[in-house]
């Protein structure tokens, strides 16, 4: 009979682990990612008011006001709820939570979500409109020439890689 219980007490024991090695994964998943960008973020508070060109190598939101103009095309540009900008904004991933007057270029994607409100023109391979965003303005989502002759060359480097293993193994 105690044996019985020890294999249930066992299981439950073996339950348990699971659940805190599962927990440390998501967590090392989560550091993983936050370790993609080693420069960190910046932030512009709610009480901040600047005037001028932003740029720099970091991720950065904004809770502010910002006239002028904002250009991190390789990085991360979120304008939260309170955030009120006057600029042109170029961004890797440009998400809109607050209120831009301004043009937007999305290397790769422009999402504005339901409290957003933007009046100008995006430029971006990937845009997201969520239920309840006000836009005024056009919409250009052409990749370019630029990426399409980047993904030509890659594309036949691929092949040549692929014809000379295949060369090698012969």
């Amino acid at each position: 009979m105690f044996e019985r219980g020890k294999s249930v007490l066992d299981k439950f024991e073996i339950k348990k682990i699971n659940e805190i090695y599962s927990s440390e994964s998501k967590v090392s998943t989560m550091s993983q990612r936050n370790s993609k960008n080693p420069r960190g973020q910046a932030m512009i508070g709610p009480s901040i008011v600047i005037n001028g060109k932003i740029s720099g190598d970091e991720d950065l939101t904004i809770e502010g006001t910002v006239e002028g103009s904002i250009e991190l095309p390789n990085q991360n540009v979120l304008i939260g709820q309170s955030g009120r900008i006057k600029a042109d904004v170029q961004g890797k991933i440009v998400h809109i939570e607050g209120k831009i007057e301004g043009d937007i270029k999305g290397v790769e994607q422009v999402i504005i979500s339901n409290s957003g409100n933007v009046r100008g023109n995006l430029v971006a391979p990937r845009v997201t409109l969520e239920d309840g965003a006000v836009f005024k303005g056009s919409i250009d989502m052409d990749p370019g020439e630029p990426l399409l002759e980047k993904t030509k060359s890659a594309i036949k480097d691929k092949i040549q890689k692929e014809s000379l293993e295949k060369e090698s193994s012969q």
